[in-house]
């Protein structure tokens, strides 16, 4: 890659630009990434940050895991220092517990918005809050090593980071609940035979791999990707005849813009 100052380098977070792509990077190997709600407000944080000229961007992990989860500090009754513990939170009211919840959630969030694609380079394990946090892009590269579970309920609580709408869109309902309940792993080939992930390649090969398919989604008119992407993430939630109607006034627009015709 290329040496770039970074825009956002913080709280286990590092966010790079090079023209068109944006690298995300998880900067707490020693700590197998885990997570933290500094890190959730540094990865909201990158996302707001992203200059106008980024079409791709690609999150990636330093260290042999991508993400073990949430710091397991967070579950004693002292929490992160500075931070809430989880029994601070759950004695607050509903409103406010509800919109604390919706913060950590924004770090999740915006890797699907319409003017961007994304692509998280995943090794070892993602466990968790990790899970979430891959499943939170476009697309996912996965190491031969990767060994990703949900193990939110096995602590008492649920998956709650954004991860089960694309879980079950990805996987079904019966077999993501499976994953959720059991907190089991699931494997590389696994992973690949579900379409969990687009692309599984030896450990050594993760890097690379990435940046071909960064540079792949990059060759396609930005103004046409973001209609792609806009049909297709809709797509599920219309009736078959509502989709067709959606590709009719995508393509008009498309072919006005091509033929230099404004609204």
């Amino acid at each position: 890659m290329v040496s770039l100052d970074p825009v956002i380098d913080k709280d286990g977070v590092r966010l790079t630009v090079d023209e068109a792509i944006a690298t995300v990077t998880l900067t707490r190997p020693a700590k197998r990434n885990a997570q933290s709600m500094a890190l959730w407000r540094a990865l909201a944080e990158a996302g707001s940050a992203l200059p106008g000229s980024v079409r791709v961007v690609v999150l990636r992990a330093e260290g042999v895991s991508f993400s073990a989860g949430l710091d397991r500090q967070a579950f004693t009754p002292e929490g992160l220092d500075g931070e809430p513990s989880f029994t601070d939170l759950a004695r607050r009211p509903d409103a406010e517990l509800d919109a604390a919840i919706a913060t950590f959630q924004e770090a999740f969030t915006w890797w699907r918005r319409p003017d961007v694609l994304s692509i998280a380079a995943v090794q070892g394990h993602a466990i968790g809050a990790g899970f979430q946090l891959a499943l939170a892009a476009d697309l996912r590269v996965a190491a031969d090593d990767v060994q990703f579970a949900m193990r939110e309920t096995a602590l008492g609580l649920v998956p709650d980071l954004a991860g089960t709408h694309p879980l079950v869109g990805i996987v079904g309902y019966a077999r993501a609940l499976e994953i959720c309940v059991t907190g089991r792993y699931v494997h590389a080939d696994e992973a690949a035979r579900t379409g969990l992930v687009n692309l599984v390649v030896p450990r050594a090969e993760l890097d690379a791999a990435t940046d071909d398919l960064a540079a792949a989604l990059l060759a396609a008119p930005r103004d046409a990707v973001v209609e792609t992407k806009a049909l297709l993430q809709g797509a599920a939630g219309r009736s078959y005849d509502e989709q067709r109607a959606a590709e009719r006034s995508a393509q008009a627009r498309r072919l006005r813009d091509l033929a230099g015709i404004g609204d």
